[in-house]
């Protein structure tokens, strides 16, 4: 089989296409055809050594997708060959063939592609804890998302308004503003690119708090980190939660007495960890996606597919943060 592998420390120009032999499933283990599978930000540091994730090299990146089962290990129950599967695997996604857990395997509706399916899973699940769990988010509650165009920001968008909460987007371009107001979202601001001095810093803080009017922000959904954390911050309401999903800008510091003036949370977002400690509950809200899908509330925005010899230009592009919405990796 044809895989895109990691041999060195470094960017996606270090990815190589390689022949590999086919995995074989072992116990509890799906062996899968993968047909499609979208590329995320970790895909960016995990090739760089920069993620909590470091699998031995080789290795392929990649860390969702949507397949067809084509083999079963001992003492899989539930599945058949052929089936049709979709599954956040944390890396090597980017291959013909992987084996994966069972248990991490949902199954992909009749009526969804390969390609929306790979897009689905590691974003919407990643919002819907970080949305419902972690910020508690309520309906007519006021949430700003950062970095509102890209695959999460969108995901918290939709979800946002699913919950029937105001939303704000803050992005960086018109163009992204655009695809987040498509998303549903009430207002869209255009931020300013970092790094930013004193006076760009409370420029900053002073758009956000605008856009989310005298209140506050009852909820905060930063994918993005940097400079952008501590201006986001002050716009928070009163006992608001602020989410910490990413740090592509870098990781940001907080000034801690601004929590306590505004008595508010400051929430971490770990999906991975949280889906491996309670695999029951991760799977209610896998069950709540598949509904609101259903109903039209949201939908996996492909700007973008790629071959897989072609992969490490997607990885390249969510390095740049170029992207609106999922990039996705063909694997035919």
């Amino acid at each position: 089989m044809k895989a895109l592998l990691s041999h060195e420390i470094g960017g996606p120009e270090t990815l190589r296409l390689s022949e590999l032999a086919d995995p074989q499933p072992g116990p509890g283990e799906l062996l899968v055809r993968v047909r499609a599978a979208a590329i995320n930000f970790p895909d960016v540091l995990i090739i760089e050594d920069k993620y909590q994730l470091k699998p031995p090299r080789p290795f392929a990146p990649g860390g969702e997708l949507s397949g067809e089962v084509e083999a079963l290990g001992e003492g899989v129950e539930g599945w058949s060959v052929g089936d049709r599967i979709i599954a956040v695997t944390g890396f090597g996604a980017l291959a013909e063939k992987v084996v994966i857990p069972a248990r991490s395997a949902f199954r992909l509706p009749e009526e969804r592609s390969f390609e929306e399916g790979a897009a689905l899973l590691l974003t919407y699940a990643t919002s819907i804890h970080a949305v419902v769990d972690r910020g508690k988010l309520q309906a007519g509650q006021t949430m700003l998302v950062l970095g509102a165009a890209g695959g999460v920001g969108l995901a918290a968008v939709e979800l946002g308004k699913a919950l029937e909460a105001r939303v704000i987007a803050a992005v960086s371009s018109k163009e992204k503003a655009k695809a987040a107001l498509d998303a549903g979202a009430d207002e869209a601001i255009v931020y300013p690119q970092g790094p930013f001095d004193r006076e760009g810093q409370k420029a900053l803080t002073q758009l956000f708090k605008d856009a989310v009017g005298p209140a506050g922000a009852d909820v905060i959904y930063d994918p993005v980190g940097g400079d952008y954390t501590e201006a986001a911050l002050r716009s928070i309401a009163w006992e608001g939660r602020f989410l910490v999903v990413g740090f592509p800008a870098g990781i940001g510091r907080l000034p801690l007495n601004l929590t306590l003036l505004k008595s508010c949370d400051v929430c971490g977002v770990f999906w991975g960890a949280f889906a491996a400690r309670d695999p029951k509950a991760n799977a209610a809200h896998v069950d709540e996606l598949f509904k609101l899908w259903r109903q039209g509330m949201i939908s996996p925005k492909i700007s973008a597919t790629y071959t897989l010899d072609r992969a490490g230009d997607a990885i390249r592009a969510i390095a740049e943060r170029r992207v609106v919405g999922k990039l996705v990796v063909r694997i035919d």
